[in-house]
């Protein structure tokens, strides 16, 4: 059926700029794929050894529903809304804890015993089980969040809908998110990572090794460490300045659960905190 499906999606890809809304038929393939996102019976990418793999179809699959649907007002509880999309629905049914002002677009897949604080979750965007996304924490399109993460609050967790080619962003299993830290344009934080509060990770900053000074990484923090914000000093003809970069201050044993006031005493060490 799946594969059914994904050809379908496919072949109005090809010929999208005939769609418009009010085509009946277009519209119930593409809600078919949009649904099973919604209820995580599919997923827009996954990590696998070699790298990360994008089921393109169902990117184009959200990208047709917008092409597809009219903004129309949906009326929640007090609150009026003018949009393309509705709300998510079934929190209860699928085991969510959804706190007052926290809102989820439908195509978004929340497992069980996630926690909403007041903040959004994108359409596209996979939760993991047990994960606290806290107060104005965003979860982006289509990223893909893993479970027993903390998204401290203000996260920036970015969406990556265009080009269908492009892989999300990716956060592994009990990964602690750092508050007003930005993850963006499809960078990775690994399984374990902690990463401090204000990191600023896009896929072209470097994440580096503070006791060798390698760089390990460009837009991906490593497993089971600790990660900060820092700089890195770069020439130009006006001067040396400070450039973006990631500093990895501390490995930590794979598989062991973070321990905060631990974790917050080798912050302090190099001036931050958990947030």
């Amino acid at each position: 059926m799946i594969t059914d499906l994904k050809a379908s999606i496919e072949e109005l890809w090809e010929n999208r700029g005939d769609l418009s809304p009010g085509d009946s038929e277009a519209t119930a393939a593409v809600h078919e794929a949009i649904d099973l996102l919604d209820r995580g019976e599919v997923r827009v990418a996954e990590k696998l050894k070699g790298g990360v793999m994008v089921h393109q179809w169902l990117k184009q699959a959200i990208l047709l529903l917008f092409r597809l649907s009219a903004i129309e007002t949906q009326e929640v509880g007090p609150f009026v809304f003018a949009d393309k999309l509705p709300l998510k629905k079934g929190y209860a049914e699928a085991g969510v804890r959804v706190v007052p002002g926290a809102s989820a677009r439908w195509g978004a897949f929340l497992d069980r015993d996630v926690i909403l604080m007041p903040s959004y979750t994108n359409i596209g965007a996979r939760v993991g089980s047990g994960t606290m996304v806290d107060t104005w924490a965003t979860v982006g399109s289509c990223a893909q969040v893993g479970a027993n993460v903390h998204l401290s609050g203000g996260v920036g967790i970015g969406g990556v809908l265009e080009p269908a080619q492009a892989a999300p962003v990716m956060i592994g299993d009990d990964a602690f998110i750092g508050s007003r830290a930005m993850i963006v344009e499809g960078a990775q934080v690994g399984d374990g990572a902690v990463v401090g509060p204000g990191v600023v990770l896009t896929a072209s900053i470097p994440v580096i090794d503070v006791e060798t000074g390698e760089e390990v990484a460009r837009g991906a923090i490593p497993p089971w460490c600790v990660a900060v914000y820092g700089t890195r000093p770069r020439h130009f003809p006006g001067g040396d300045f400070g450039m973006p970069a990631v500093l990895i201050i501390k490995w930590l044993e794979p598989g062991r659960r973070h321990q905060k006031a631990q974790l917050n005493e080798t912050l302090r060490q190099f001036g931050v905190g958990l947030g």
